[in-house]
């Protein structure tokens, strides 16, 4: 009972403590850029015959030159037809091109390895990575390059899911929910990660490192870049802005967002200490409450679930806010029973020993 009570004590207090943060948040806008500097576009692409063509789409309307624009995409060994739906598309585009991707780079394997052997074929200083079922802003590209300031090294937007069926939009509310944490976090200048399919590094940090094939291979490589160029003290920026809103397609079934989230709590291990605390404590809520409710009132109970639903209701709806959308107020309530099967689900998936699998390959 005790622990129980100590528990949700922190939690709330540490619930308080992000929502005020987000709230007392000032933004400052960013600097105009003064110029407009060449930058690659690079893109993993494995078996992405129903969803690259959408990404493409989105880069060719980008609000920036599309002669300053060089965008590569990695053919990472497609068996469909994703090799000759990027070659269509970017037959009248001189600065697309599309690779085959050849042997293991380093230490890398799977999509490291495809990002590795595209920046050795990129000819500018500046990185944008973004992923083959991603479609990103017209403004993209200008409004990453604006927080690029001098002695940063790695710049992150935000990325949230595409799509009005209710599954695909509570994968939406999820994304941005968990991004917020991470936003309130870096928006105290503590370093926390990055996203990999809406992310920008300057060429000199991704150097600095040995790129993706100088660090050892993990399956959640943008964590791992973003950690080697952090301690090699380049600095960073996480932006939650509409203007860097990318869209991505939802998880199509409960197994691919299961190895998907999987992958993700691995990753999770090497985010800081402070992030992790954070993220237990969040996934523990309804492990210690199913025993709270064993030894106390139906009461005490239901005013501990009614008070996190009314903290985490305020949290996202300030966080929607800030990316200018509004949900129902029934959506709160939904996205909660949403937490409390998927988190179940996962708690019980993460443990078993079950290899994750990622487009087609055991890991």
């Amino acid at each position: 009972m005790i622990v129980s009570a100590g528990y949700f004590i922190l939690y709330f207090l540490l619930l308080i403590v992000l929502l005020a943060l987000l709230l007392l948040h000032r933004k400052t806008a960013p600097q105009p850029l003064t110029q407009q500097p060449r930058v690659s576009i690079l893109i993993a692409a494995r078996n992405e015959e129903h969803t690259i063509l959408r990404c493409l789409q989105a880069i060719s309307r980008l609000d920036y030159p599309q002669d300053r624009l060089e965008v590569l995409i990695g053919d990472d060994a497609s068996t469909d037809a994703t090799r000759a739906v990027v070659e269509a598309f970017i037959r009248d585009r001189p600065n697309f091109a599309c690779l085959s991707i050849g042997q293991e780079v380093g230490h890398t394997r799977g999509k490291a390895n495809v990002l590795a052997q595209l920046t050795d074929h990129t000819t500018t200083d500046f990185f944008l990575f973004t992923d083959a079922d991603v479609a990103v802003p017209p403004q993209w590209v200008r409004a990453m390059l604006a927080q690029m300031q001098e002695g940063v090294g790695v710049v992150t937007g935000i990325t949230s899911i595409a799509g009005d069926s209710l599954w695909a939009r509570l994968q939406a509310l999820d994304w941005l929910y968990v991004l917020g944490l991470m936003q309130v976090v870096s928006d105290l200048r503590l370093p926390v990660s990055t996203m990999g399919n809406n992310m920008l590094l300057r060429r000199q940090a991704y150097e600095a490192v040995g790129g993706f094939g100088g660090i050892p291979f993990s399956l959640t490589e943008d964590i791992a870049i973003f950690n080697a160029i952090i301690k090699k003290g380049w600095g960073f920026r996480n932006i939650y802005s509409r203007s860097v809103l990318a869209l991505s397609t939802p998880a199509a079934s409960i197994s691919s967002f299961l190895h998907q989230r999987k992958r993700w709590m691995r990753g999770a291990m090497h985010l800081p200490l402070y992030m992790v605390v954070i993220f237990v404590l969040h996934s523990a809520y309804y492990p210690v409450l199913l025993p709270f409710f064993s030894y106390t009132s139906a009461g005490a109970t239901l005013a501990v679930f009614g008070f996190k639903l009314l903290l985490q209701s305020l949290y996202l709806r300030v966080c929607l806010r800030r990316l200018g959308q509004t949900v129902p107020w029934w959506f709160y309530v939904v996205f909660e029973l949403y937490l409390v099967v998927s988190s179940v689900l996962l708690i019980v998936y993460f443990f078993l020993p079950l290899r994750i699998v990622w487009k087609g390959r055991r890991y």
